[in-house]
């Protein structure tokens, strides 16, 4: 049966016909553009005229300015808000991973390092996290040279107020003499760090203050009518009377002495006169409280996810035994975010500068919780009395430490002891025969050796585990007895002949001992497994 693909326009056709419709290469242009006129949504822009904020409370009630955002990050919730998620993100370990395990990437990594130690990452990264507020933060990179390489010798986080985007997209710095086109801007020198958009025709991004505008605006005018309604129950009104005939003079000598009664002990009025005090007839505290809350309520949920204390119920979704996972999936989120923005730019910058052909390193933040090494160990003891034990290699990475086999526990002598139980074993002569080992014991017999040998029946698998962590002192003696000649050769071509010459004084005794142990160990779990089949 035939089959049909219904194109945009609403045409259908056979689908043997489709790869012909569409054309055999796609198009390399890019339509969608802001400038031009092109955008409907912001009207005819000219290509170097920077473009305006589509945030409609920063354009409508701070005319663009940044002002009303700064006014919100006073705020006292805000800031309490705005610290736990920052110095979350900077408290948690970040790393540098090469791009790949070869020598260039390796060095690339480790150059990229050290600049971001000398240049406070940390504070860098919390400063760009304002980003988060006011929608997009901007860094001039300071590059510099040691002599041998180009380096990073500092990163400012300048006022985001100073910059704007041209409709194409690129960064200029608005100054005195261009605020509507900008300066124009060298290459790999400034890093543009946006978010909260939901689309790529916004470059200025969309911060928090977005959302955070009238939570604090209902609050603070909420504790200002608050203060006037302490007013009034603490000091009453007080309200005074004249006679129909007084004069003007009077009048005012009148209310001069109600508002001396605010201030004064004792006043004086003209006979005739009254003065009363008018208590509040409301009692109570209103709802100025509840409208407090509620905003601190609403900011909570916009800067953390959850409202905390506020109204959070303790077992349910949002409550506080689930505040904590949600702060950490937003801390999570930010540290890609920045970090990902970094190793696009800067990042791939300083590799290009000293090694264009090297693939450019990353920084990441660790934000996993750790793992629960008691659980894991417990596992592991698990897996192990079901019959399989971990490689030191599996060991040194789950506990993340530096382990070895304890000597004691498994000595290739030891076991070579008990196991043979005064048999020959020997390792293979000149002629590179196996090890011979008379009257080889049988199960019982090897069982009882292992009693003072510590004698692991263990699959060849594990044998040559414990061969490997054995000879590893012996090959690393020989190893750095190479590296001591490499550090003094000339050249390739020296090193080679010293190696040559040096190569029968090389002292392989320890290695040769260790090989002796393990082909006769070999030799004894063969005759072993083939005794029990």
């Amino acid at each position: 049966m035939a089959r049909f693909v219904q194109l945009n326009s609403g045409i259908v056709i056979p689908e043997a016909q489709y790869s012909e419709a569409i054309g055999t290469k796609p198009s390399l242009n890019e339509i969608a553009t802001s400038n031009d006129g092109r955008d409907i949504t912001r009207g005819f822009i000219p290509q170097d005229l920077l473009m305006q904020p589509s945030d409609s409370v920063l354009m409508s009630k701070g005319s663009g300015n940044f002002k009303i955002y700064e006014e919100i990050a006073r705020d006292d919730q805000v800031k309490t808000c705005r610290q736990q998620r920052e110095l979350a993100l900077i408290g948690k370990e970040w790393k540098v991973e090469p791009a790949d395990n070869t020598r260039k990437a390796k060095v690339a990594a480790d150059r990229l390092r050290t600049v971001l130690e000398r240049i406070c990452w940390d504070d860098k990264t919390q400063k760009m996290m304002a980003a988060l507020l006011y929608g997009y933060a901007v860094a001039e990179v300071i590059w510099a040279t040691d002599g041998s390489e180009i380096t990073i010798d500092a990163i400012k986080v300048r006022n985001r107020s100073r910059f704007g985007f041209l409709p194409t997209g690129e960064l200029r710095m608005m100054t005195s003499g261009e605020m509507t086109k900008g300066e124009a801007l060298p290459p790999a020198k400034f890093w543009a760090f946006a978010c909260g958009a939901d689309h790529d025709d916004e470059p200025h991004g969309l911060g928090l203050g977005h959302y955070l505008y009238w939570p604090t605006f209902f609050k603070r005018n909420g504790i200002k009518f608050w203060l006037y309604f302490l007013e009034k129950f603490g000091q009453p009104t007080a309200l005074g009377k004249y006679p129909v005939n007084a004069s003007e003079t009077e009048k005012k000598r009148l209310l001069q002495a109600l508002m001396a009664i605010q201030m004064d002990s004792a006043i004086r009025i003209p006979d005739g006169m009254q003065v009363e005090l008018l208590e509040a007839a409301r009692s109570g505290t209103a709802d100025y409280t509840a409208l407090i809350d509620r905003m601190n309520a609403a900011i909570s949920k916009v800067w953390l996810g959850h409202s905390g204390a506020a109204d959070s119920t303790p077992g349910k979704l949002g409550g506080e035994d689930n505040a904590g996972e949600v702060r950490e999936d937003l801390v999570k989120a930010d540290a890609d975010l920045v970090c990902g923005s970094f190793n696009e730019s800067v990042s791939r910058w300083l590799t290009a500068y000293n090694d264009p052909t090297a693939p450019p390193p990353k920084v990441w933040r660790k934000v996993e919780p750790p793992e629960d090494l008691k659980a894991a160990a417990e596992t592991d003891k698990v897996i192990f009395d079901m019959g399989y034990r971990p490689t030191l290699k599996y060991v040194n990475e789950r506990y993340t430490g530096e382990y070895e086999p304890n000597p004691s526990a498994a000595e290739p002598s030891a076991m070579l002891q008990g196991a043979s139980q005064g048999n020959t074993a020997t390792a293979g002569d000149a002629d590179g025969e196996a090890p011979v080992v008379d009257n080889p014991p049988g199960p019982a017999n090897f069982a009882e050796a292992g009693q003072d040998a510590n004698v692991d029946v263990t699959p060849i698998s594990s044998q040559v585990d414990q061969l490997a962590a054995d000879a590893a002192p012996a090959i690393k003696s020989l190893v750095d007895v190479i590296k001591a000649k490499a550090d003094k050769a000339e050249n390739l071509e020296a090193l080679r002949d010293d190696l040559l010459a040096s190569y029968g004084d090389l002292d392989a005794s320890d290695l040769v001992k260790v090989m002796t142990f393990g082909f006769a160990a070999a030799d004894l779990a063969g005759r072993f497994d083939v005794k029990n089949e």
